[in-house]
Protein backbone atom coordinates (compact mmCIF):
# COMPACT_ATOMS: atom_id res chain seq x y z
CA UNK A 1 0.00 0.00 0.00
CA UNK A 2 1.48 3.95 -0.67
CA UNK A 3 0.87 6.75 1.00
CA UNK A 4 -1.77 7.82 -1.38
CA UNK A 5 -3.81 4.81 -0.75
CA UNK A 6 -3.47 4.59 2.88
CA UNK A 7 -4.17 8.53 3.16
CA UNK A 8 -7.40 8.25 1.03
CA UNK A 9 -8.67 4.89 3.31
CA UNK A 10 -8.46 7.32 6.30
CA UNK A 11 -10.52 9.92 4.67
CA UNK A 12 -13.58 7.52 4.03
CA UNK A 13 -13.50 6.33 7.74
CA UNK A 14 -13.34 9.91 8.74
CA UNK A 15 -16.11 10.78 6.52
CA UNK A 16 -18.55 7.98 7.48
CA UNK A 17 -17.93 8.33 11.23
CA UNK A 18 -19.21 11.29 10.88
CA UNK A 19 -22.41 10.87 8.96
CA UNK A 20 -23.25 8.25 12.21
CA UNK A 21 -22.26 5.05 10.04
CA UNK A 22 -21.25 2.11 11.58
CA UNK A 23 -18.27 0.18 10.29
CA UNK A 24 -19.33 -2.81 8.76
CA UNK A 25 -23.33 -2.33 8.33
CA UNK A 26 -24.13 -1.18 4.92
CA UNK A 27 -26.41 1.91 4.35
CA UNK A 28 -29.92 2.04 3.52
CA UNK A 29 -30.67 2.18 -0.21
CA UNK A 30 -31.22 5.62 -1.58
CA UNK A 31 -30.40 7.49 1.87
CA UNK A 32 -27.28 8.58 4.08
CA UNK A 33 -29.00 6.11 7.12
CA UNK A 34 -27.58 3.17 7.85
CA UNK A 35 -28.77 -0.20 6.82
CA UNK A 36 -31.05 -1.43 9.67
CA UNK A 37 -33.28 -4.60 10.73
CA UNK A 38 -36.42 -2.20 9.84
CA UNK A 39 -35.16 -1.18 6.77
CA UNK A 40 -34.40 -4.43 5.43
CA UNK A 41 -37.81 -6.09 6.46
CA UNK A 42 -39.36 -2.78 4.24
CA UNK A 43 -36.94 -4.11 1.23
CA UNK A 44 -38.37 -7.25 2.04
CA UNK A 45 -42.02 -6.02 1.83
CA UNK A 46 -42.90 -7.65 5.13
CA UNK A 47 -44.33 -5.78 8.07
CA UNK A 48 -44.55 -6.01 11.83
CA UNK A 49 -48.18 -7.10 13.59
CA UNK A 50 -48.01 -8.22 16.90
CA UNK A 51 -44.29 -8.72 17.24
CA UNK A 52 -44.53 -11.02 14.00
CA UNK A 53 -43.06 -10.43 10.73
CA UNK A 54 -46.09 -10.31 7.80
CA UNK A 55 -45.88 -9.88 4.48
CA UNK A 56 -48.88 -7.96 3.49
CA UNK A 57 -49.87 -9.68 0.47
CA UNK A 58 -51.24 -12.87 2.24
CA UNK A 59 -52.31 -10.82 4.88
CA UNK A 60 -54.78 -9.03 2.04
CA UNK A 61 -56.38 -11.97 0.57
CA UNK A 62 -57.27 -13.66 3.85
CA UNK A 63 -60.49 -12.28 3.96
CA UNK A 64 -61.22 -12.99 0.43
CA UNK A 65 -60.71 -16.53 1.21
CA UNK A 66 -63.10 -16.74 4.10
CA UNK A 67 -65.43 -14.83 2.08
CA UNK A 68 -65.58 -17.72 -0.49
CA UNK A 69 -65.85 -20.30 1.78
CA UNK A 70 -68.66 -19.02 3.38
CA UNK A 71 -70.20 -18.58 -0.36
CA UNK A 72 -69.94 -22.11 -0.78
CA UNK A 73 -71.55 -23.68 2.59
CA UNK A 74 -74.50 -21.43 1.62
CA UNK A 75 -74.21 -23.07 -2.48
CA UNK A 76 -73.87 -26.79 -0.95
CA UNK A 77 -76.82 -26.28 1.71
CA UNK A 78 -79.72 -26.83 -0.26
CA UNK A 79 -77.92 -30.20 -1.49
CA UNK A 80 -77.23 -31.10 1.94
CA UNK A 81 -80.66 -30.55 3.14
CA UNK A 82 -82.09 -32.72 0.35
CA UNK A 83 -79.48 -35.27 0.37
CA UNK A 84 -80.82 -35.25 4.77
CA UNK A 85 -84.56 -35.83 3.91
CA UNK A 86 -84.25 -38.29 1.15
CA UNK A 87 -81.86 -40.17 3.85
CA UNK A 88 -84.82 -39.44 6.59
CA UNK A 89 -87.51 -40.64 4.19
CA UNK A 90 -85.82 -43.79 3.01
CA UNK A 91 -85.04 -44.76 7.19
CA UNK A 92 -89.15 -44.01 7.61
CA UNK A 93 -90.14 -46.47 4.57
CA UNK A 94 -87.68 -49.15 5.81
CA UNK A 95 -86.41 -49.26 9.14
CA UNK A 96 -87.77 -46.76 11.99
CA UNK A 97 -90.64 -44.43 11.98
CA UNK A 98 -91.56 -42.00 14.65
CA UNK A 99 -94.80 -41.56 15.61
CA UNK A 100 -96.97 -38.66 18.00
CA UNK A 101 -99.11 -39.71 20.24
CA UNK A 102 -102.69 -37.70 19.76
CA UNK A 103 -105.34 -39.30 22.61
CA UNK A 104 -105.47 -40.70 25.96
CA UNK A 105 -106.11 -44.88 25.10
CA UNK A 106 -102.64 -45.82 25.82
CA UNK A 107 -102.14 -43.67 29.33
CA UNK A 108 -100.16 -44.24 31.09
CA UNK A 109 -97.69 -46.18 29.35
CA UNK A 110 -98.08 -43.37 26.77
CA UNK A 111 -99.14 -39.57 27.01
CA UNK A 112 -100.54 -37.77 24.67
CA UNK A 113 -97.43 -35.40 23.15
CA UNK A 114 -95.33 -38.56 23.46
CA UNK A 115 -92.89 -39.76 20.09
CA UNK A 116 -92.03 -42.67 19.82
CA UNK A 117 -90.40 -44.93 17.59
CA UNK A 118 -91.80 -48.05 15.79
CA UNK A 119 -89.38 -50.87 14.21
CA UNK A 120 -90.83 -51.26 10.87
CA UNK A 121 -88.83 -54.70 10.23
CA UNK A 122 -88.80 -56.49 13.58
CA UNK A 123 -91.98 -58.51 12.14
CA UNK A 124 -90.46 -59.72 9.12
CA UNK A 125 -88.03 -62.02 11.27
CA UNK A 126 -90.22 -62.94 13.79
CA UNK A 127 -94.46 -63.34 14.72
CA UNK A 128 -96.46 -60.80 16.32
CA UNK A 129 -96.65 -61.67 20.02
CA UNK A 130 -99.10 -60.78 22.53
CA UNK A 131 -98.18 -57.84 24.96
CA UNK A 132 -96.65 -56.03 21.86
CA UNK A 133 -97.28 -52.14 21.30
CA UNK A 134 -98.13 -51.78 17.88
CA UNK A 135 -98.99 -49.30 15.12
CA UNK A 136 -101.23 -50.25 12.52
CA UNK A 137 -103.62 -49.21 10.00
CA UNK A 138 -106.98 -49.16 11.16
CA UNK A 139 -109.00 -47.41 7.68
CA UNK A 140 -111.34 -50.55 7.54
CA UNK A 141 -111.36 -51.65 10.78
CA UNK A 142 -111.33 -48.97 12.93
CA UNK A 143 -113.10 -45.76 13.58
CA UNK A 144 -110.83 -42.50 14.50
CA UNK A 145 -110.54 -41.87 18.78
CA UNK A 146 -109.29 -37.97 17.74
CA UNK A 147 -111.20 -36.27 15.09
CA UNK A 148 -108.81 -33.78 12.90
CA UNK A 149 -110.19 -30.99 10.79
CA UNK A 150 -108.26 -30.99 6.96
CA UNK A 151 -106.65 -27.59 6.31
CA UNK A 152 -107.93 -26.39 3.61
CA UNK A 153 -104.48 -24.68 2.68
CA UNK A 154 -102.19 -27.02 0.57
CA UNK A 155 -99.31 -25.17 2.44
CA UNK A 156 -100.65 -26.02 5.35
CA UNK A 157 -101.73 -29.54 4.23
CA UNK A 158 -98.18 -30.46 3.02
CA UNK A 159 -96.37 -29.01 6.25
CA UNK A 160 -98.86 -31.32 8.55
CA UNK A 161 -98.26 -34.19 6.10
CA UNK A 162 -94.33 -33.83 6.56
CA UNK A 163 -94.96 -33.26 10.46
CA UNK A 164 -96.45 -36.61 10.48
CA UNK A 165 -94.20 -38.64 9.07
CA UNK A 166 -91.43 -37.50 11.28
CA UNK A 167 -93.28 -37.43 13.85
CA UNK A 168 -93.73 -33.98 14.81
CA UNK A 169 -97.39 -33.74 14.45
CA UNK A 170 -100.68 -35.79 14.65
CA UNK A 171 -100.92 -38.71 12.58
CA UNK A 172 -103.61 -39.18 9.87
CA UNK A 173 -106.81 -40.39 10.93
CA UNK A 174 -106.28 -44.09 9.81
CA UNK A 175 -103.06 -44.80 12.33
CA UNK A 176 -103.90 -46.26 15.49
CA UNK A 177 -101.58 -47.61 18.53
CA UNK A 178 -103.13 -50.53 20.67
CA UNK A 179 -101.41 -53.15 22.60
CA UNK A 180 -102.03 -56.85 21.33
CA UNK A 181 -103.47 -59.08 23.47
CA UNK A 182 -104.43 -62.27 21.50
CA UNK A 183 -102.66 -63.59 18.18
CA UNK A 184 -104.32 -65.95 15.79
CA UNK A 185 -106.18 -68.54 17.77
CA UNK A 186 -106.44 -66.92 20.87
CA UNK A 187 -109.15 -67.25 23.00
CA UNK A 188 -109.76 -64.01 24.62
CA UNK A 189 -112.67 -63.29 27.10
CA UNK A 190 -113.88 -61.13 30.07
CA UNK A 191 -114.44 -61.56 32.18
CA UNK A 192 -113.74 -64.21 35.14
CA UNK A 193 -114.80 -64.33 38.62
CA UNK A 194 -112.09 -61.49 39.79
CA UNK A 195 -113.02 -59.37 36.52
CA UNK A 196 -109.69 -59.88 34.73
CA UNK A 197 -109.02 -60.41 31.01
CA UNK A 198 -108.41 -63.94 30.35
CA UNK A 199 -106.45 -65.56 27.14
CA UNK A 200 -107.05 -69.11 26.69
CA UNK A 201 -108.32 -69.28 30.06
CA UNK A 202 -105.28 -67.89 31.58
CA UNK A 203 -106.27 -64.69 33.27
CA UNK A 204 -103.74 -61.72 32.81
CA UNK A 205 -102.41 -59.92 35.91
CA UNK A 206 -102.80 -56.17 34.29
CA UNK A 207 -101.57 -53.89 37.54
CA UNK A 208 -98.31 -53.12 35.56
CA UNK A 209 -99.71 -50.90 32.86
CA UNK A 210 -103.34 -50.07 32.89
CA UNK A 211 -104.02 -46.72 33.93
CA UNK A 212 -104.20 -45.16 37.28
CA UNK A 213 -105.93 -42.24 37.93
CA UNK A 214 -103.98 -39.11 39.86
CA UNK A 215 -105.20 -40.79 42.85
CA UNK A 216 -103.79 -44.19 42.18
CA UNK A 217 -106.93 -46.08 41.02
CA UNK A 218 -106.61 -48.49 38.78
CA UNK A 219 -108.90 -48.54 35.66
CA UNK A 220 -111.25 -51.95 35.27
CA UNK A 221 -109.87 -54.62 32.90
CA UNK A 222 -112.72 -54.21 30.91
CA UNK A 223 -116.52 -52.60 31.86
CA UNK A 224 -117.62 -54.56 28.80
CA UNK A 225 -118.10 -58.40 28.60
CA UNK A 226 -116.83 -60.25 25.82
CA UNK A 227 -115.61 -63.85 24.62
CA UNK A 228 -113.63 -64.22 20.90
CA UNK A 229 -111.41 -66.33 19.40
CA UNK A 230 -109.11 -64.37 17.11
CA UNK A 231 -109.12 -65.52 13.54
CA UNK A 232 -106.22 -66.62 11.74
CA UNK A 233 -104.46 -63.74 10.46
CA UNK A 234 -106.03 -61.43 13.03
CA UNK A 235 -105.26 -59.59 16.01
CA UNK A 236 -107.50 -58.64 19.38
CA UNK A 237 -106.09 -55.10 20.52
CA UNK A 238 -107.02 -52.62 23.53
CA UNK A 239 -105.52 -49.78 24.89
CA UNK A 240 -103.75 -49.56 28.32
CA UNK A 241 -106.70 -46.96 29.36
CA UNK A 242 -109.19 -49.11 29.17
CA UNK A 243 -112.34 -46.62 29.80
CA UNK A 244 -111.78 -44.33 27.04
CA UNK A 245 -110.15 -46.56 24.88
CA UNK A 246 -112.14 -47.63 21.50
CA UNK A 247 -110.37 -50.59 20.78
CA UNK A 248 -111.43 -54.20 19.36
CA UNK A 249 -114.07 -54.38 21.95
CA UNK A 250 -115.87 -51.72 20.31
CA UNK A 251 -115.94 -52.92 16.89
CA UNK A 252 -117.44 -56.57 18.33
CA UNK A 253 -120.42 -56.44 15.96
CA UNK A 254 -118.18 -55.56 12.65
CA UNK A 255 -116.85 -57.45 9.88
CA UNK A 256 -113.99 -58.84 11.74
CA UNK A 257 -115.46 -58.99 14.95
CA UNK A 258 -113.14 -56.33 16.76
CA UNK A 259 -110.15 -58.12 15.45
CA UNK A 260 -107.22 -56.45 13.06
CA UNK A 261 -105.69 -57.35 10.25
CA UNK A 262 -101.90 -58.36 10.97
CA UNK A 263 -100.86 -57.26 7.57
CA UNK A 264 -101.78 -54.01 8.41
CA UNK A 265 -99.51 -53.76 11.33
CA UNK A 266 -96.65 -50.90 10.22
CA UNK A 267 -94.77 -52.29 13.23
CA UNK A 268 -93.98 -52.23 17.19
CA UNK A 269 -93.37 -49.54 19.27
CA UNK A 270 -90.18 -49.46 21.13
CA UNK A 271 -89.13 -46.67 22.80
CA UNK A 272 -90.38 -43.45 24.22
CA UNK A 273 -87.83 -40.82 22.49
CA UNK A 274 -89.51 -37.56 23.42
CA UNK A 275 -90.00 -35.70 26.03
CA UNK A 276 -86.81 -36.69 27.51
CA UNK A 277 -88.05 -36.89 30.88
CA UNK A 278 -90.19 -39.97 30.00
CA UNK A 279 -87.60 -41.54 27.44
CA UNK A 280 -87.21 -45.26 27.41
CA UNK A 281 -87.75 -48.36 26.18
CA UNK A 282 -91.63 -50.02 25.98
CA UNK A 283 -90.85 -53.77 26.59
CA UNK A 284 -93.82 -56.42 27.06
CA UNK A 285 -94.97 -56.66 30.21
CA UNK A 286 -94.50 -60.29 32.34
CA UNK A 287 -97.94 -61.54 32.78
CA UNK A 288 -97.73 -61.90 28.51
CA UNK A 289 -94.54 -64.16 29.38
CA UNK A 290 -96.74 -66.89 31.04
CA UNK A 291 -96.22 -70.55 29.68
CA UNK A 292 -100.05 -71.71 29.91
CA UNK A 293 -100.95 -68.58 27.72
CA UNK A 294 -100.03 -71.07 24.63
CA UNK A 295 -101.42 -73.64 25.75
CA UNK A 296 -104.40 -73.12 23.80
CA UNK A 297 -102.99 -72.47 20.72
CA UNK A 298 -100.55 -75.04 20.81
CA UNK A 299 -103.71 -77.17 21.32
CA UNK A 300 -104.69 -76.48 17.31
CA UNK A 301 -101.37 -77.31 16.43
CA UNK A 302 -102.22 -81.24 15.98
CA UNK A 303 -105.52 -80.74 14.35
CA UNK A 304 -103.71 -78.13 11.86
CA UNK A 305 -100.64 -80.68 11.25
CA UNK A 306 -103.27 -83.77 10.81
CA UNK A 307 -105.25 -81.35 8.34
CA UNK A 308 -102.36 -80.91 6.70
CA UNK A 309 -100.94 -84.59 6.56
CA UNK A 310 -104.15 -85.35 5.54
CA UNK A 311 -104.13 -83.73 2.27
CA UNK A 312 -102.00 -85.02 0.40
CA UNK A 313 -102.73 -88.68 1.20
CA UNK A 314 -105.78 -88.29 0.35
CA UNK A 315 -104.74 -87.17 -2.82
CA UNK A 316 -102.24 -90.48 -3.46
CA UNK A 317 -105.18 -92.72 -2.52
CA UNK A 318 -107.45 -90.81 -4.96
CA UNK A 319 -105.00 -91.33 -7.76
CA UNK A 320 -104.50 -94.90 -6.79
CA UNK A 321 -107.97 -95.61 -7.00
CA UNK A 322 -108.14 -94.21 -10.25
CA UNK A 323 -104.99 -96.01 -11.82
CA UNK A 324 -106.62 -99.05 -10.44
CA UNK A 325 -109.85 -98.36 -11.99
CA UNK A 326 -108.13 -98.06 -15.19
CA UNK A 327 -106.10 -100.69 -15.25
CA UNK A 328 -109.25 -103.30 -14.79
CA UNK A 329 -110.75 -101.24 -17.44
CA UNK A 330 -107.91 -102.08 -19.87
CA UNK A 331 -106.11 -105.50 -18.09
CA UNK A 332 -103.30 -105.98 -21.37
CA UNK A 333 -101.71 -103.03 -19.85
CA UNK A 334 -99.50 -103.25 -16.18
CA UNK A 335 -100.34 -100.41 -13.75
CA UNK A 336 -97.06 -100.12 -12.23
CA UNK A 337 -95.73 -99.08 -15.39
CA UNK A 338 -96.30 -95.17 -14.57
CA UNK A 339 -98.60 -93.36 -17.02
CA UNK A 340 -100.72 -95.16 -19.36
CA UNK A 341 -104.06 -95.36 -21.29
CA UNK A 342 -106.21 -97.86 -22.69
CA UNK A 343 -104.81 -99.15 -26.70
CA UNK A 344 -106.97 -98.68 -29.06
Amino acid sequence: MTYDEGRRGRTAVRNGSQRGEVAGRPRAAGTDEPATADSAQARRGEVMEGGRHRRPGRHRHKPERREEGIGSFFKELPVLVVAALALALIIKAFLVQAFYIPSQSMENTLMVGDRVLVNKVVYRFGPIQRGDIVVFNGLDSFTPEVPYEEPSNPVQRVLRSVGSAFGVAPPGEKDFIKRVIGVPGDHVACCDSQGRVTVNNVPLEEQDYLYRNTEGELDDPSEQEFDVTVPDGRLWVMGDHRSVSADSRAHVSEQGGGTVPADKVIGRAFVIVWPASRAGALPSPETFEQPSLAAGAAALAPDALGFACAVPVAMALGRLRRRRSHAEACPTVRPNHGAYRCPR
